[in-house]
């Protein structure tokens, strides 16, 4: 393993260590002591990758919403329909949600709630996915799948906030006890808000049916 490497592979351990502590403890009452413990470490060997405990913080979206962009990005371009391209894009935030407890806690419990958190550079990565959420609903716009007199923002701020309601009560209250059984009911509600429906093609000789059929 070459230099850069192992500094890659410490801050990992390190990162790891602190999504576990913050999830369980909060950020007030984690400390660094306790963290460079259940990485192995020293707090000495902490602080010489993270300056302070909310640097450590800031630094631990980074890596997970990269993985979940590229999954994303890599998936969307077997799939066409925008609507059929925003159920992905949900449904695979769900799945790595559900599957990293721990990371969606410090996400949605800690972080969406600390304003220097907006500044970082941890933060691109989210704003990143959010253009993925963006993109589906202008292709929806644009093709008529999507209502096009509702303000773009309401329309994702419906969809993110729906979503992440549901999995903070799943955080908070283990209910729904299988998160992604919620996943169905809640974009099939959103999709009732946004979703243009298909008109009914006027038939000429349907019409015409229907005059000679009449008394």
């Amino acid at each position: 393993m070459t230099g850069p490497e192992k500094t890659e592979a410490r801050k990992s351990k390190i990162l790891e260590a602190a999504t576990k502590i913050f999830s369980e403890k909060g950020f007030q009452d984690a400390t660094i002591s306790e963290i460079a413990k259940a990485a192995g470490a020293s707090d000495a060997f902490v602080y010489e990758y993270f300056s302070t405990k909310e640097n450590l913080l800031f630094s631990i979206p980074r890596e997970h919403m990269q993985k979940l962009f590229e999954n994303i990005e890599f998936h969307l371009k077997l799939i066409r329909g925008a609507v059929n391209k925003l159920h992905a894009t949900l449904y695979m935030q769900l799945i790595y949600y559900s599957e990293h407890p721990e990371f969606t806690a410090v996400l949605l419990l800690i972080l969406k709630h600390n304003r220097k958190f907006i500044n970082t550079d941890a933060h691109k990565e989210i704003r990143d996915y959010l253009k993925i959420v963006d993109r589906c609903l202008k292709e929806g716009v644009e093709s008529g799948e999507i209502y096009a007199d509702i303000d773009p923002y309401y329309l994702r701020a419906t969809l993110i906030g729906s979503l992440e309601h549901i999995v903070i009560n799943w955080l908070l209250r283990g209910k729904p006890e299988n998160l992604m059984d919620a996943f169905e009911p809640m974009f099939e509600v959103c999709l009732k808000l946004i979703q243009k429906k298909p008109e009914t093609p006027n038939c000429p000789l349907l019409s015409q049916k229907n005059v000679e059929q009449e008394p």
